[in-house]
């Protein structure tokens, strides 16, 4: 009697495994294309629209930790450590000016991001 009991909880986790395999390959089966034209334009889009999201979001650089930092243009893992470390060191950034005393960052840097950085929450 309890093997017939096990054997009937075991059928019916196998089917709830069923259940949710047939429901995650329909929703999976949802982003296929008609065209490998159209799943490239789709990639696309969407690489567009998180560069475009990366590119307008502002900085906090007295905040920011490695990962955001990279995202600014001429910042790469080294110069980001860098920047932390600083701020680490020496306290908060006062202006974005400040970002251009962090070794390895010149002021063509500081002005390629300029409308991205800042020093303070907005």
């Amino acid at each position: 009697m309890l093997s017939t009991a096990v054997s009937a909880v075991g059928a019916a986790a196998a089917g709830a495994v069923l259940i949710m395999t047939l429901m995650l390959s329909e929703a999976l089966a949802a982003t296929c294309f008609a065209s490998p034209q159209q799943a490239y334009a789709s990639l696309l889009a969407q690489e567009t629209a998180q560069l475009q999201a990366r590119t307008q979001t502002v900085v906090n650089i007295n905040r920011a930790g490695e990962g955001e930092l990279v995202s600014l243009h001429g910042i790469g893992s080294n110069k980001a450590q860098a920047i932390v470390l600083y701020r680490e060191m020496f306290g908060g950034f006062q202006t974005v000016d400040d970002l251009a005393k962090v070794k390895g960052i010149g002021q063509k840097t500081v002005e390629k991001n300029r409308a991205r950085i800042s020093v303070q929450d907005e």
